[in-house]
């Protein structure tokens, strides 16, 4: 719609002399307000209401490692080691996000290989018993350049959540003439979600779904077989009942 055709009902109700005076005050208002709009548009983070577009959490992956120190002649883990890698493997179920490994590196090369081998078929072991699939666990073997003794490294990509940075007050909060959210507003809210989150991939996706209780479905599909109700039986104490006046 031009400026013309928008104004042109409302001139036409007008005195021929105040036709000019009239159209130029229309005009001004318009441009005015197209104007406005386009200075609007251009405001940095104008469209960016929410707090999480305009104070993004970084994820990003970094490493997490476990060394097993396996002296040369050794016979297997000690108590403590064997501890440490079920605890290792705990936090690797925690951190889990669908996409990851859990990385065994045996050393080549050094004088303590053969124990070293030993130790991380008995870490395979350890893990297969704790319900890691082969899929999940991946061996492979590091250069220990002849070393006397070298470390079994055990690691996996864990996802870590950065906060922005907060603190920008160099506006007024106290003039605010297009009505823009502040630079600041949310920030404080998105760092501290960032620092207490438990796991920061479940900010990139979903976690994988745990197996589904066997039991409870064959008992389930027991009484669809047999014709009987597949509802849990409730006690007395659960029910409810009301009596008319």
């Amino acid at each position: 719609m031009t400026i013309t055709s928008r104004i042109r009902p409302a001139l036409n109700k007008l005195p021929v002399k105040m036709v000019p005076a009239t159209v130029a005050v229309a005009i001004a208002v318009v441009l005015s307000g197209c104007s406005y709009d386009e200075i609007a548009r251009k405001e940095p983070n104008f469209d960016l209401i929410e707090p999480s577009q305009r104070h993004p959490i970084m994820v990003s992956q970094q490493p997490t490692r476990l060394s097993v120190n396996v002296p040369r002649g050794s016979s297997g883990l000690s108590p403590k080691e064997r501890a440490d890698i079920l605890d290792f493997a705990q936090h690797f179920h925690a951190s889990d996000a669908g996409d990851s490994r859990l990385v065994i590196l045996a050393p080549s090369g050094s004088g303590n290989e053969i124990a070293a081998m030993q130790a991380v078929q008995q870490i395979r072991a350890m893990l297969a018993d704790y319900g890691f699939s082969d899929s999940l666990i991946s061996v492979e073997a590091y250069q220990a350049d002849k070393r006397a003794e070298a470390p079994v490294k055990v690691s996996y990509m864990r996802y870590v959540a950065e906060g922005p940075e907060c603190g920008h007050w160099t506006e007024n909060v106290a003039y605010t003439p297009n009505n823009l959210p502040m630079p600041n507003l949310g920030c404080a809210s998105q760092k501290n979600l960032a620092a207490m989150i438990a796991n920061p991939a479940d900010l990139i996706a979903p976690r994988t779904m745990t197996p589904h209780s066997g039991e409870r479905r064959d008992v389930v599909w027991d009484k669809y077989q047999k014709g009987d109700t597949t509802d849990s039986r409730k006690s007395q104490d659960a029910t409810v009942t009301t009596q008319g006046n």
